[in-house]
């Protein structure tokens, strides 16, 4: 009888399953609603967004590096990894390849938290000037997702709710994409405070609202926009939050992290059980730490891939002009390691442990520069790198500011009043100032020095190739000082393709030019 029974159960489990509705959420699990109840909830939701920034590789933790600079002319790719040697060299013929294509994926991960956050957290009864300041980091977090989709992608379609499998959202123009950032970073803006401390050090500050919609005006060349965002800094409520440091190597250690020139740094740390590269302790917690430095270091031993490396080019803008005491910009050996990291020679250069001359000296890798503000080989005694680097990212610092508000006056016309932010970057740096050795400058003349000022200042922190993007200096013509441009097709390259499997499972959207 037992059996029958059993048997008998069987079969009427089967013929309800028959008739069962397989897209009726299931009743036993929890929904992404029923999570947000307390304000313990509100934060951990909050958190979870800015844990997007660790996500796999293709976000902060390794792939935003390779598309700002490896994809300019400042870097390239050099090492074995063919796939993103072919997509830094501008020769992408697979749309759903991973560098690309989960780079805008993980980027919509992103936008997702965020807006569970904007969709839910409003309607939790709990403190409400935290509640106001966690809405501000998530508007504040969303944008940066979407700057990073608009600079590389272009298109994005523009999502502002918890998605469902069912959305079939269109692409935004690019103006619509910028305009949504724009709208987003104003309205974070005063929901964020000045400051924070102890452990919520790291979070969106006001300071952080303001300098990426500076910087996301500027990328449109909105030059008064741009002025009158900055301004928060130079002249308004901003004023004397942040200063320079003294030291510029200190922007890029981890022992000097979150200095009084940070503006908003990606934070990274330590996990000691990390020992794979793909940025996850399956066995533990997840990586925290960022992979940069394993993949950016130089071959040998226990500190580097190589997979990325700098022009030699760049090093050579560094020795146009001198100090003001007839040395070499400081600059330069904060920015990359080569031969001459210490302006003695290769004998001198320290790299982990070992003179450039003994590990290089007679190899095919003499002439190599490598990226430097993402390793650890300046912190005493390190003599490896690993899949889990604590070195937080600076991705905006008041140095960026200075010379994005001189830009930005500048195309305005203001010249004459753009030279003293150019000035403070300058002197830090030990170098003259820029209305001593070249006053009077016209405004073209001007951008073109803010160019070379930017490069000297801002190599290596993945703003070159935005910076290359909008001043419309993209295309074949960087070929003779990085070969890889010969092959960049104006009105194509400037984006990446739109992933195709995201186009193939939604019809509404369509690929970007020429692709």
């Amino acid at each position: 009888m037992k059996k029958i029974f059993l048997l008998t159960s069987f079969i009427l489990m089967v013929a309800t399953a028959c008739n069962r509705d397989f897209d009726q959420p299931n009743p036993n699990n929890p929904t992404i609603a029923s999570f947000w109840k307390s304000q313990n909830d509100a934060i951990k939701g909050i958190n979870a967004v800015y844990s997007t920034f660790h996500r796999t590789a293709t976000l902060y933790s390794r792939f935003l590096f390779y598309h700002g600079m490896l994809r300019s002319d400042e870097g390239y790719g050099s090492g074995g990894d063919i796939t993103l040697n072919n997509v830094m060299s501008f020769n992408q013929t697979n749309y759903n390849e991973g560098l690309t294509a989960g780079t805008w994926q993980n980027l919509f991960v992103g936008v997702f938290r965020a807006n569970q956050v904007l969709a839910y957290v409003p309607g939790i009864e709990m403190d409400e000037a935290l509640k106001t300041r966690i809405i501000g980091e998530a508007k504040f977090l969303r944008s940066l997702f979407y700057f990073n989709l608009t600079l590389y992608y272009g298109r994005p379609p523009i999502i502002l709710e918890p998605s469902s499998p069912t959305d079939r959202p269109t692409n935004a123009t690019n103006a619509e994409a910028w305009a949504q950032v724009e709208r987003d970073l104003m309205e974070a803006a005063p929901a964020l405070p000045l400051r924070y401390t102890g452990d919520d050090l790291g979070r969106a500050t006001r300071g952080a609202a303001m300098g990426l919609l500076g910087k996301a005006y500027l990328q449109q060349n909105k030059y008064q926009e741009a002025a009158n965002a900055l301004a928060w800094f130079i002249t308004g409520e901003g004023k004397g939050v942040y200063t320079l440091v003294a030291n510029y190597q200190d922007n890029f250690k981890a022992s000097t992290e979150n200095n009084s020139e940070s503006i908003f740094e990606i934070q990274f740390r330590f996990n000691p059980n990390e020992n794979t590269d793909d940025d996850v302790d399956e066995t533990r917690i997840n990586n925290t730490g960022t992979s940069i430095a394993r993949f950016y270091g130089p071959p040998g031993g226990d500190f580097g891939f190589s997979d990325g490396a700098a022009r030699r080019w760049v090093v050579n803008e560094f020795h146009k002009e001198k100090t003001a005491t007839n040395e070499r910009d400081p600059r330069l050996a904060a920015t990359f390691l080569f031969d001459s990291t210490d302006v003695r020679g290769p004998a001198f250069t320290q790299v982990y442990g070992q003179t450039f001359a003994q590990r290089y000296g007679s190899t095919g890798l003499k002439s190599m520069v490598w990226f430097r503000k993402q390793l650890n080989d300046n912190e005493q005694g390190r003599t490896e790198e690993r899949f889990s680097s604590p070195n937080n990212h600076r991705l905006l610092r008041y140095a960026d500011v200075l010379l994005m508000y001189a830009e930005a006056l500048n195309g305005i016309g203001q010249t004459v009043q753009a030279y003293p932010y150019v000035d403070q970057v300058r002197a830090r740096a030990g170098l003259r100032p820029l209305s001593v050795v070249m006053p009077g400058l016209s405004k073209d003349a001007f951008l073109a020095q803010l160019k070379h000022e930017r490069i000297t200042e801002l190599s290596g922190e993945t703003w070159r190739f935005a910076d290359l993007q909008r001043w419309g200096d993209l295309g074949p013509q960087l070929a003779s000082r990085d070969p890889e441009f010969t092959n960049f097709v104006k009105g194509r390259n400037e984006w990446y393709p739109i992933p195709q499997s995201d186009i193939d499972l939604n019809p509404n959207l369509t690929q970007n030019p020429r692709y």
